[in-house]
């Protein structure tokens, strides 16, 4: 099994070496070559706005959006979650979304830089202690259709937001687990999605 991540802008070497750790095969994915070279897909955090619009320059937002439709194992942290989502509120001009997940998405919801902050989570699927999670400039699901299932949420402005997210193939945090030293959520990827369907 080879794992690629999108390495067009964004923190994809923290993800890289996460697979690494956990003796995943990892291939930096730039090109439509390499897009058709993975057998799964992680899109790291960094800038939604320039990350879709490289991908656009670089022919690969069709194709990856081809990938995920026909099953492609794909996970997305903050910037990747907005990436996945069927709708962005308030989108940056040409912003576009390669979808796989059935979420409307704000970017930036809990704030600017400066409200950046730690929290412990419970997320469904991992087993032991909470989860260290880690927001930057990060977005929050705003609404999810049906099939979309809830793994972890926060409360804030006194209500409670969704925050990891799977459907089918697509997993999202709007958290960063690859600078928390906690690899448990890459993991999660590893045996729930990306297993079973390379092994169909």
């Amino acid at each position: 099994m080879k794992i690629g991540v999108l390495a067009l802008q964004g923190d994809f070497r923290e993800h890289i070496s996460t697979l690494r750790g956990l003796a995943v095969e990892t291939l930096e994915v730039k090109t439509l070559e390499e897009i058709h070279a993975v057998d799964a897909l992680v899109i790291p955090g960094g800038e939604s706005t320039t990350i879709s619009k490289l991908a656009m320059a670089f022919g690969l937002m069709d194709p990856i959006r081809l990938r995920i439709a026909q099953g492609l194992p794909v996970y997305g942290s903050c910037a990747g979650m907005i990436l996945l989502s069927q709708e962005i509120l308030d989108p940056a001009s040409q912003q576009e979304s390669f979808g796989g997940l059935d979420i409307k998405v704000r970017r930036n919801a809990f704030g600017r830089q400066v409200d950046s902050f730690e929290s412990d989570l419970t997320v469904v699927g991992i087993p032991g202690e909470s989860v260290k999670a880690i927001f930057i400039r990060a977005p929050w699901v705003e609404s999810a259709g049906p099939a979309v299932q809830v793994l972890a949420s926060v409360n804030a402005d006194g209500q409670s937001h969704p925050v990891a997210v799977r459907q089918a193939n697509a997993l999202a945090t709007s958290f960063h687990p690859e600078i928390s030293g906690d690899n448990r959520i890459h993991r999660y990827f590893l045996e729930e999605i990306c297993q079973p369907a390379v092994g169909k």
